[in-house]
């Protein structure tokens, strides 16, 4: 599907991953690692930008960042030119070093704020390069021993993570090394790095329905419906089709009537057409399970269900992909 426009505005907590291109090496040594951080480390004293949680990793790495008077964008690309320029000297190379494209997550602070830091510094466990969470405290590339005081990096927001887990840093330290510790047993944690179409659900009962909803956003329904509203990101977060016409793009797709849509009632011809409206409208275009319930005459949980179902149908045939693809760009 066509990328949409990032939410780069100051004040956002954003996780940003970014990635060697083809996943080839981007810290080939130590000194690589070194190099990259000092860059790192002075930008984040020269824009003011705060720093939770970071992880380098052989062919990618992690940030957790607050950029308070500077957009993301100017901050990445400051960081990531200036390294690949460092990078392909130093190593006699030419070319992209980075995938085209880093991914920017932006997390609602509460409740994603600590779940984040701890996802980030366990990283390089989770990979394999240190053998258990003692030897991660010594370990050089990520932003763990820093808050535990084995190391510094100058830039890197200490004193407001530790605050939020006691008023005395010895306390703090020791509190913060207990959370990290119980989320090892917590595996990979897919859900606060992708899996995006389901970042926003609700709860209904026992069935997963959706709220208000940006593959954009990790973060609670009133979080997103909150970004609707922020002047700084008109344009970035409307709706591109409104549904009366996504009502008559998938009429026309399926060559029948508009109202036809409408009709409700056990599995019939007209199901496809029903599943595949709930699909574009609430996973795609991000509107609420309630108001598409409000036009179908469904309910939210038959609007989830029906999205889901409308998913596997666009996944299930290409060519479904592609007239969507179109319909975006007309």
């Amino acid at each position: 599907m066509p990328r949409q426009a990032r939410l780069d505005i100051p004040g956002l907590l954003q996780h940003v991953i970014v990635r060697g291109i083809e996943r080839s090496d981007i810290f080939m040594d130590d000194i690589d690692q070194e190099r990259f951080l000092e860059r790192f480390s002075s930008l984040l004293v020269e824009t003011c930008t705060d720093c939770f949680a970071w992880a380098l990793l052989p062919n990618h790495f992690h940030l957790l960042l607050r950029c308070n008077h500077f957009d993301l964008s100017r901050f990445m690309r400051r960081l990531l030119a200036g390294y690949a320029v460092t990078f392909n000297r130093r190593h006699a190379r030419s070319g992209h070093l980075f995938q085209n494209r880093y991914k920017s997550i932006v997390c609602e602070e509460e409740p994603y704020l600590l779940e984040l830091i701890r996802y980030i510094h366990l990283n390089p466990l989770r990979a394999g390069l240190v053998k258990d969470l003692e030897e991660l405290e010594s370990f050089p590339w990520c932003g763990h021993g820093v808050l535990l005081g084995r190391k510094t990096l100058i830039g890197q927001t200490v004193d407001e993570v530790l605050a939020l887990f006691a008023n005395r840093k010895k306390a703090a330290r020791h509190a913060y090394r207990q959370f990290l510790y119980a989320g090892v047993a917590m595996g990979k944690r897919p859900e606060l790095v992708g899996g995006g179409l389901r970042r926003s659900q609700l709860i209904e009962g026992n069935i997963a329905v959706m709220g208000e909803y940006d593959e954009r956003v990790l973060g609670g329904s009133d979080f997103v419906a909150s970004l609707h509203d922020e002047p700084r990101l008109a344009g970035k977060l409307s709706h591109t089709i409104d549904l009366n016409s996504l009502q008559a793009s998938v009429s026309d797709y399926f060559k029948i009537p508009a109202a036809d849509i409408l009709r409700r009632g056990r599995r019939n011809q007209y199901s496809e057409a029903r599943e595949l409206f709930c699909y574009l409208a609430v996973r795609e275009l991000g509107y609420s399970g309630a108001k598409v319930g409000i036009m179908l005459g469904m309910g939210t949980a038959s609007v989830s269900r029906a999205a889901r179902r409308g998913e596997k149908l666009v996944e299930s045939r290409p060519v479904m992909k592609e007239w969507w693809v179109k319909q975006l760009k007309q």
